[in-house]
């Protein structure tokens, strides 16, 4: 069995990789055809933020950033317009909005005809967590394109004491996220991030409704669904992680540090084998492993 195919019983459509090589900047444009890499999608995630660029609340005292870039097709050249762009971040009190109907310090925007996205925000700041104590000042992204891999990354800030014991920040995935904050003419900050997206691997429909449903785990249930061409996970309701598939029956995301691997029995039923923070040893607790039965299918 070669390594990015499915297993004959699963039924699923078997997917090639091709290999990508690296991107540079020559002083005038991006070469190459490396995509940005992918991050954790954290807790904090939601749905249908609205469309907007200015995500700074109205009584907020904080430092503005003007966060902008191009957005690139895989050859890290061409630029796509018409992509769409996430944004979400905490505030001054480490807090994400997660229930108001205003999205506060959330928003998205499609790129222009030039690739071209800007976002007027607040400087973010480190946070504490219940899994790495503190982690460092950053800002979540998940750029989707109809005809490229959906991406779902962080951009990180130099000097932030927190990204060396930070397993996200300091992993060599991550190191062209931590970017430099720059001073503008008229005293605000800016910081300027570009992404080149890869080719999309996704499974087709047939694949998907073998895979997506409710898993029975340890700690409760765990739902698989599809986005485009991404696999998000729900944890007892709270969307928490975001996966793209790698071949194996395998789903990765997240700095490859989360994973779930499909296995399909010939009586019919589906088990999950996961992994969360993979690349994390020792640290108690972690790498945490799982394994779900599927309890409920979808489109059944």
């Amino acid at each position: 069995m070669k390594r990015r195919q499915f297993i004959v019983q699963s039924g699923l459509v078997a997917m090639s990789m091709s290999a990508f090589g690296s991107v540079s900047w020559n002083g005038k444009e991006f070469v190459g055809d490396t995509p940005t890499t992918s991050d954790i999608l954290g807790p904090f995630y939601r749905p249908g933020s609205p469309l907007r660029t200015n995500l700074i609340p109205p009584d907020s005292n904080m430092p503005i950033m003007e966060l902008s870039g191009t957005i690139y097709d895989e050859d890290g050249v061409t630029v796509l317009p018409n992509v769409l762009i996430e944004s979400w971040q905490c505030d001054e009190n480490e807090k994400y909005d997660n229930i108001s109907n205003e999205y506060i310090r959330r928003g998205s925007q499609k790129t222009n005809e030039n690739g071209q996205y800007n976002f007027r925000t607040i400087i973010p700041i480190p946070y504490q967590d219940e899994v790495v104590d503190w982690r460092p000042a950053h800002i979540h992204l998940r750029i989707s394109s109809p005809d490229r891999q959906d991406l779902i990354t962080q951009v990180y800030f130099k000097n932030d004491p927190y990204i060396s014991s930070d397993p996200s920040a300091n992993s060599s995935e991550s190191q062209n996220r931590i970017l430099e904050l720059q001073q503008t003419s008229t005293g605000e900050t800016q910081v300027e991030f570009n992404i080149v997206l890869g080719q999309s691997y996704s499974l087709d429909d047939a694949g998907y409704q073998k895979i997506t449903g409710l898993y029975q785990v340890e700690q409760g249930l765990v739902e698989y669904y599809r986005e485009d061409d991404l696999l998000f996970a729900k944890l007892n309701g709270q969307i928490l992680k975001g996966f793209v598939y790698q071949g194996n029956n395998t789903f990765v995301g997240g700095n490859k540090m989360n994973s779930v691997r499909f296995e399909f029995s010939l009586d019919g039923s589906t088990k999950a084998h996961i992994t969360y923070w993979e690349n994390w040893p020792g640290v108690e607790g972690f790498p945490m492993k799982m394994e779900g039965i599927k309890a409920f299918n979808y489109g059944h």
